[in-house]
C-alpha cells in the first residue's frame, strides 16, 4: 500500500487478526514455573485485555450505579494441552513468573500470542476466586530465599570444618 511507512529502526511487525471461536482469550499465570491459575478474558466489548488494576477504568466517567460483570474470570482448575508445553518453555528459559496469553480461532487452531515476564494480576477477579497472584509470588520468593540461605549456611559450615581440619 502507498500508505505504508517503514519504521525508523527498519523492523516491521505484521499481525493477523484472529477471529476467536468464542469471544474470549485465556491468560495463564505461572509462579515458580508452575500454573497458578487461568484467567478467561471477555473480548466481546473489545480487546483492551490488560488485567492489571492500573488498566481498569471504573464507572467514574459514566456512573450507572450498577457494577458490570467482570471481564476477567479466574478458572482455578484449568486444564489445557498447552500448559505442560508452557511450563517446559518457562523452565528452558529460566522464567519463573509469567503470564502467557492464547486464543483459539474458529477452526480450532490455538495461537499463543503473548508472554509477559512482568505479569499483572486483577485483584477483583482474584478476590472472587480466593486466589492471589502477588501472595503466590511472595510465597515463592520466600521459599527461594530460604533455600538460598540454607545453601549459604551449608557452604559456610563446610568452610569452617575444612579450615579446622587444615589447622590440625
Amino acid at each position: 500500500s502507498e500508505e505504508f511507512e517503514p519504521s525508523v529502526d527498519g523492523v516491521t511487525l505484521i499481525q493477523q487478526y484472529i477471529e476467536a471461536a468464542e469471544p474470549f482469550i485465556i491468560r495463564v499465570e505461572f509462579v515458580g514455573g508452575r500454573l497458578l491459575y487461568a484467567v478467561r478474558v471477555d473480548t466481546s466489548q473489545g480487546f483492551e485485555l490488560c488485567p492489571a488494576d492500573a488498566c481498569r477504568v471504573d464507572d467514574a466517567f459514566c456512573p450507572t450505579g450498577e457494577s458490570a460483570v467482570s471481564l476477567f474470570q479466574i478458572e482455578r482448575d484449568f486444564s489445557h494441552e498447552l500448559v505442560e508445553r508452557y511450563e517446559d518453555f518457562l523452565a528452558e528459559n529460566k522464567i519463573h513468573i509469567a503470564g502467557i496469553e492464547f486464543i483459539t480461532d474458529r477452526s480450532g487452531v490455538t495461537y499463543t500470542y503473548d508472554v509477559n515476564t512482568n505479569t499483572n494480576y486483577n485483584s477483583k477477579a482474584e478476590e472472587v476466586a480466593g486466589i492471589y497472584g502477588m501472595r503466590a509470588v511472595a510465597d515463592y520468593l520466600g521459599r527461594e530465599l530460604a533455600a538460598a540461605e540454607n545453601t549459604n549456611e551449608r557452604r559456610a559450615s563446610s568452610a569452617v570444618v575444612g579450615r579446622h581440619e587444615a589447622e590440625r
